[in-house]
């Protein structure tokens, strides 16, 4: 029988958790090194259970479990879990904006996938959405909806036409459509930018290790009408039904 491999101390996050039994319960974790995995976390739902008081969603973990035989299983067992610190849990608004980071996280990440840039990432929008920063929550978002989708492979090249390959006009609005890619807009689409936002975007992706820093800052001035373009963008590649934390700040919004 093969001895079981151990990971230690590896910085996570608590994406999503459920019901194992009457006193365990499964946990999608986003992990900095091993990326999306699930762990089994016995006996935390019992009142005298180490794990209780710290498996909450956006906060900061270093993680212990053990992969048996080969690391192939689809759930793993977890062995210990540490509370990093160094911010509160965020409310109101600012909180569901971050399950809304998890479901989406959930839906498009594969397991056992690293993304240490994205995981870098979403650390750093987590403390802002802790924060009192509140006038920062829509560009924090947008940045990370960009961040991701270039990192899966899943947002075109924001300097040209998607279909034709040609450069973008400085002064002509283009676009961002979840079949197409970037295009020309028309007289009916809700929201677009001009050209020269476009490539202002891409040179801010392209940024190496500052990318998040520089994304935040160009989309700041220009969030309210991405949101829509990307909000179709992401949905389209989750597919149905419609993201749950979507819908409820809908019916929230709505009341």
């Amino acid at each position: 029988m093969a001895a079981a491999k151990r990971i230690a101390d590896e910085p996570a996050f608590v994406l999503h958790s459920y019901d194992w039994s009457e006193s365990s319960l499964i946990l999608e974790v986003l992990c900095r090194r091993q990326g999306r995995v699930a762990l089994v976390a016995k006996g935390a739902k019992k009142p005298t259970s180490n794990f209780r008081p710290v498996l909450l969603p956006l906060q900061p973990l270093l993680v212990t479990y053990t992969l048996t035989g080969d690391g192939s299983a689809d759930i793993h067992t977890l062995k210990g879990a540490e509370w990093v610190g160094g911010h509160v849990m965020p409310t109101g608004d600012a909180l569901l904006s971050g399950l809304y980071l998890n479901e989406l996280l959930l839906r498009l990440l594969a397991r056992a996938d690293a993304h240490t840039a994205l995981f870098d990432a979403y650390a750093g929008v987590v403390r802002v959405l802790a924060s009192e920063h509140g006038d920062a929550l829509e560009p924090v978002l947008r940045s990370f909806e960009l961040l991701l989708l270039r990192e899966i492979g899943l947002l075109p090249s924001l300097d040209a036409q998607t279909m034709t390959l040609e450069p973008l006009k400085a002064d002509t609005r283009y676009t961002l459509v979840a079949e197409g890619g970037l295009r020309v807009a028309s007289a009916t689409d809700r929201a677009a930018l001009v050209g020269r936002q476009w490539v202002a975007l891409q040179r801010a992706l392209d940024d190496g290790s500052a990318s998040y820093t520089a994304t935040l800052r160009a989309c700041a001035p220009i969030a309210a009408e991405l949101k829509p373009q990307l909000r179709t963008v992401l949905q389209y590649h989750c597919g149905s039904p419609m993201l749950r934390t979507r819908q409820l700040m809908i019916d929230l919004q709505a009341l």
